[in-house]
């Protein structure tokens, strides 16, 4: 494997946060262009959210986040198994996602889910959420959102 290759595989892991053999196919198939491998990237997350989108989703954490003692979030962020609940990985989400609330007072979880995200407005939450699925391996729902402000 070249310095290119391995190269393009840490940009497209850092990017993405694919699995690595998905980055490696998705670069094998794209004659190593990163563009294509990262359209290709998608187009598996976003298949692999479909599979899971019908499971089950029992397990999960509540986050909550507090900005300046003025406004607060509360999210209740639902997966498959206790296991992916007590990941560092799934906890960060749900804090992303009660920030997100807190910042851009959506009405509901669907309006959440089409905001671009404020951390890089090229994506929604949605997309975060079917990257995450696709990551993680389980299906991921925003069960319940709730905003504080005085």
């Amino acid at each position: 494997m070249s310095n290119n290759q391995l190269t393009n595989i840490k940009l497209l892991r850092e990017k993405t946060q694919a699995p690595i053999l998905e980055i490696k196919k998705a670069l094998e198939k794209s004659n190593n262009d990163i563009l294509k491998a990262e359209v290709a990237l998608k187009e598996w997350s976003d298949k692999k959210a479909a599979s899971k989108a019908g499971e089950a989703t029992s397990m999960g954490v509540v986050e909550a986040y507090i900005h300046s003692g003025k406004v607060g979030a509360m999210v209740i962020l639902t997966c498959q198994t206790d296991f992916v609940a007590r990941t560092n990985e799934f906890k960060k989400l749900a804090k992303e996602i009660a920030m997100q609330v807190a910042s851009m007072d959506p009405k509901d979880v669907n309006d959440l889910l089409k905001q671009s995200y404020i951390r890089d407005a090229k994506i929604t939450i949605n997309d975060i959420i079917k990257e995450k699925v696709a990551k993680l391996g389980e299906n991921i729902k925003i069960k319940k959102i709730i905003r504080f402000s005085i």
